[in-house]
């Protein structure tokens, strides 16, 4: 058995972590296959697409990020979401046209298909309603380190980061549209000056999107704003463990990692009632309509301004996440991955 992991380069995505996890369970199992170097674009699919094939033996291939190559019918592949299908709007034409034309042929053609939420199925299914059969939902988890950490870890990630309080919300994630940060930092505008001086709002992630924050220059932010860029992995227990609140507000997720971090380390969570995060989150978070900026103002204030909230969310949110394990991930994985080999 075989690991396409032409994909797991440059800084740790949720894709990667996923393949990580399962990839570190059987490793003595599953053989990698990837280019030589890494390879971005049309060069990775090229790859992918026609030097790929000829390395497999007729062994089965498993492939988990999203594609996979289409002559290859004993294959497995792992898909997050259909975003590129679901919303084109939200990438590059050339991006999505070529998903939409790659992904309903690679569902339909392959033995298997793995998928991280009930949501990713069914949008899976509306598009490919003959391959229901073979959609299998295997849902995700946060690693064991993602826990409650003690005062000067916290004090440490907030230093190193720069942060300028210690008394911070935090909304992690990658800066592109789907994220809805435009929302979050208008709810922000209307009410940063009802909450206390020292408390602020931080984004974390890459920086530099223009889909993002359109004409809007990052000095033009709203007070309290601060993005720290790329927060390196180590650090990111005691970045939510130090955090008052994250906040998750995405219009459109697969699965939605993040919000499950920070659960795990006994952060409260603010998460979008959208698509999976339902899933995710259950009745361990405060949710809101992604959309509704007033409601978004209101939540954060009552999450900022309520201790007692604050701790119930903090009880609720390490026990939802318990729900969610990556050795049970993985052995569904391997179910899944076995019975595409025998058949």
């Amino acid at each position: 058995m075989l690991c396409n992991t032409r994909n797991m380069y440059g800084h740790l995505t949720g894709v990667q972590r996923y393949t990580s996890e399962i990839l570190n369970r059987f490793s003595d199992s599953i053989d990698i296959v990837e280019p030589g170097k890494p390879l971005h674009g049309m060069k990775g699919h090229a790859w992918e697409q026609i030097v790929l094939p000829l390395r497999l033996n007729n062994r089965l291939l498993w492939s988990p990020s999203n594609t996979g190559p289409l002559s290859v019918e004993k294959q497995v592949i792992s898909i997050m979401d259909v975003s590129p299908l679901d919303h084109p709007e939200w990438s590059s034409r050339k991006f999505s046209s070529w998903y939409q034309f790659l992904l309903p042929r690679l569902i339909n053609r392959v033995r298997g298909v793995l998928t991280i939420s009930e949501f990713s199925r069914q949008r899976i299914l509306h598009y490919c309603p003959m391959a229901e059969s073979k959609v299998h939902v295997t849902l995700l988890a946060a690693d064991r380190r993602f826990q409650p950490t003690d005062e000067e870890s916290a004090a440490m990630a907030i230093e190193r980061l720069g942060l300028p309080t210690s008394h911070y919300i935090v909304a992690l994630g990658s800066l592109e549209p789907r994220k809805n940060l435009k929302s979050l930092l208008l709810a922000w505008e209307r009410i940063q000056s009802k909450l206390p001086d020292e408390v602020w709002l931080v984004l974390a992630g890459a920086k530099g999107k223009s889909l993002v924050f359109g004409d809007q220059s990052y000095d033009d932010l709203p007070p309290r704003v601060y993005l720290t860029g790329h927060v390196p992995d180590d650090l990111l227990p005691a970045f939510y463990s130090g955090a008052m609140a994250s906040v998750y507000l995405s219009f459109y997720e697969g699965f939605g990692l993040p919000p499950l971090e920070a659960m795990a380390c006994g952060t409260p969570v603010l998460a979008s009632n959208a698509t999976s995060l339902p899933e995710v989150v259950g009745d361990a978070a405060l949710t809101v309509d992604p959309f509704d900026v007033e409601a978004i103002g209101h939540n954060l204030i009552k999450i900022v301004e309520d201790a007692d909230l604050r701790a119930d969310l903090k009880l609720r949110g390490l026990e939802r996440s318990k729900l969610f394990n990556w050795d049970k991930t993985a052995q569904q994985t391997w179910q899944v991955l076995e019975q595409a080999a025998r058949s």
